[in-house]
């Protein structure tokens, strides 16, 4: 079988950390070329994988021998590389969030369709053992009807993560345009959604940024969403987790609980209401302080798509509705009033 032959935009930390090596770790890859604007950075990550380095990404994808490409850059640039890239007839893997509005997010899910190419959004959290687990659990009556859940995730900031430390485009505005809620809250609106197979229909949201020194974007949020059905329950993000992360979700039903990575030792704890406690030690969620997995599986779903040619795992559609609940904080906060979701997804013509 003919490799995949693969393209790399952006080679700062989630590039050099999480795409680059899961591609040159996948046997159905060839990675042809990266870029970055930062020359010199471009020249050493192409040096590392024996490829070619651009600094201009318009000119990686006039080369014709790349059949896909990983957007890895700043928020803002999400949409229009995306969107250049399906044009240029190349599938595309973005990193979250997908887009910095709606009509970013619309146009990209529309290059998609005309052009006939896979877009998927890099919503990991969909792949984590216990994350898989727990929907199956859920939809198979195991807790019964649920009622309400809660979901954080947080950690000490993306000054320890980045490439660039604290000078990173992260805290600036007009680079992220959202702080925590785009880099981890919109992880965990994707991810209820996927476990509880449920729509967000309203958001209401408190947004501060009280944490990072010259930062213009939040730090800290408490969103409360309500879902189909009528299960509610919160949505936390935050920059000021430290020294340690926190990255659980809890299920609340009329049958029992689960408690998803809020154990050091059980990924997946079952607690029945009959008493009976079940245990779950699964494979590690993703995280970015050693000992979390270090394998997303992003890359092998995002490949085996092209390969066998089925639907996106994580589609362009789904990465817009997890995004459209940030967004709906983002507006309750400014307005102080629920925003009414269901209402304005009812508009989108997806």
């Amino acid at each position: 079988m003919e490799k995949i032959r693969v393209g790399v935009i952006g080679c700062g930390s989630i590039a050099q950390k999480r795409h680059l090596l899961e591609y040159a770790g996948n046997d159905l890859v060839e990675i042809i070329a990266v870029c970055d604007i930062n020359e010199q950075r471009a020249i050493d990550v192409a040096a590392q994988y024996g490829v070619r380095a651009y600094t201009d990404y318009k000119e990686l994808l006039v080369n014709k021998e790349i059949e896909a490409i990983s957007v890895c850059l700043p928020n803002y640039l999400h949409a229009e590389v995306s969107i250049a890239a399906l044009n240029s007839g190349k599938h595309v893997l973005c990193e979250k969030p997908m887009a910095t509005s709606k009509e970013g997010a619309e146009a990209m899910i529309a290059a998609a369709r005309d052009n006939g190419k896979k877009l998927m959004i890099a919503h990991n959290q969909r792949f984590v053992s216990s994350h898989e687990k727990a929907k199956k659990l859920i939809e198979s009556g195991e807790i019964g009807k649920v009622y309400s859940f809660r979901t954080t995730f947080g950690h000490g900031g993306p000054e320890g993560w980045s490439i660039d430390g604290k000078e990173s485009w992260f805290f600036r505005k007009e680079e992220a345009f959202i702080g925590a809620m785009g880099d981890l809250g919109v992880h965990k609106s994707d991810l209820i959604r996927y476990i509880l197979g449920k729509e967000v229909v309203e958001v209401g949201a408190m947004v501060e940024t009280n944490a990072k020194e010259d930062s213009s974007v939040d730090d800290n949020a408490v969103c409360i969403l309500k879902l189909e059905d009528g299960i509610i329950g919160t949505l936390t993000a935050s920059w000021a987790y430290s020294p340690q992360s926190d990255n659980s979700t809890i299920i609340y039903g009329e049958e029992g609980i689960i408690r998803l990575e809020d154990d050091p030792d059980y990924s997946l704890i079952l607690q029945k209401k009959n008493g009976e406690t079940v245990k779950y030690e699964l494979a590690k969620i993703q995280s970015n302080e050693e000992g979390g997995q270090t394998k997303t599986h992003v890359i092998d779903n995002f490949i085996d798509c092209i390969v066998n040619d089925t639907p996106s795992p994580v589609s362009g559609e789904e990465g817009f509705k997890s995004l459209a609940v940030i967004l709906a904080a983002l507006e309750s906060r400014e307005t102080k009033t629920i925003v009414d979701l269901k209402q304005k997804l009812e508009q989108v013509k997806l």
